[in-house]
């Protein structure tokens, strides 16, 4: 993008409610110019800024996957003055993308190992890009065992409960979903906070293993011992921070910690980089 402040255009095609709170909405966006879309050359991992002119923007972590063609797929909270918009337009308006903005997560550096996969809460977005990446035909080969613990307050706020139920049904991923609490009796997965799930359930680190997480502050701090537990080294568990976004390209200094721009220099940074910095994580 010449001018990093530009958008693209784009309109939305569908909106899914993704939680029973109706707080959580996935819209699919497609690009009102073919070469914008070409130009939108993303990874599993990044994310990128909605804009709504008049309104603002917001960076929002990218829910697609790349080997998803033709769309663009973003899991927004309501939460604030653009969100709230954003949850109020309809199929068929017209809005920009600005992005794709961060870095992504190592793939190159992932061909080979085992990955496990942790999420919690509406953070799932950059981690069903991942999955849906890694479990694509012409990716499935290059990784080794696919563990993912995936947790959420209660059934009703789990996101992609569609393609949960289909990764459960596959051989070569294995999923620990959880929930915070229930009092639903037909729930038949795990009941349990994620990192008392990651514990019981993740398989041990060792040098071909890695960790990826993406979730709340609180999860991550709580997770991070039990992975240390479970054996594996700082430098191979990644983290993304992309709850510190703000402008996404540097300019506001608003997502630092101490000399590290999250949104340069991140979202995704192992625990052996971030244990240089402030622990302001």
């Amino acid at each position: 993008m010449i001018n990093p402040y530009q958008p693209y255009a784009v309109r939305i095609d569908n909106i899914d409610i993704a939680t029973e709170d109706k707080s959580l909405k996935t819209f699919r966006f497609v690009f009102l110019n073919k070469e914008d879309e070409n130009k939108f050359a993303y990874e599993a991992g990044q994310f990128a800024e909605l804009s709504i002119p008049g309104k603002g923007e917001i960076p929002i972590g990218i829910a697609s996957s790349p080997v998803e063609k033709g769309f663009v797929t973003f899991t927004v909270n309501r939460a604030g003055l653009v969100t709230t918009h954003l949850h109020k337009m309809k199929v068929g308006d017209i809005m920009g993308i600005r992005g794709p903005l961060g870095n992504c997560y190592p793939w190159e550096l992932l061909e080979g190992k085992n990955i496990l996969i942790i999420g919690g809460g509406f953070a799932f977005t950059t981690l069903r890009s991942s999955i849906i990446y890694l479990l694509h035909p012409d990716n499935r080969s290059k990784f080794g065992n696919i563990n993912v613990v995936y947790g959420a307050r209660s059934p009703g706020m789990l996101l992609y409960k569609d393609q949960l139920a289909e990764w459960e049904k596959r051989d070569d991923i294995n999923m620990h979903i959880t929930v915070d609490g229930t009092d639903d009796p037909d729930w038949k997965y795990n009941v349990g906070f994620v990192p008392t799930i990651v514990e019981q359930k993740a398989p041990p680190g060792n040098t071909a293993s890695y960790a990826i997480i993406c979730g709340p502050p609180i999860m991550i701090k709580f997770t991070q011992p039990v992975l240390e537990k479970l054996g594996y080294e700082h430098d191979h568990i990644i983290m993304s921070l992309e709850n510190r976004m703000k402008c996404g390209i540097g300019m506001c200094g608003r997502c630092n910690i101490g000399q590290e721009l999250v949104c340069k220099d991140g979202p995704v940074f192992t625990l052996a980089q971030l244990n240089k910095t402030p622990k302001e994580y």
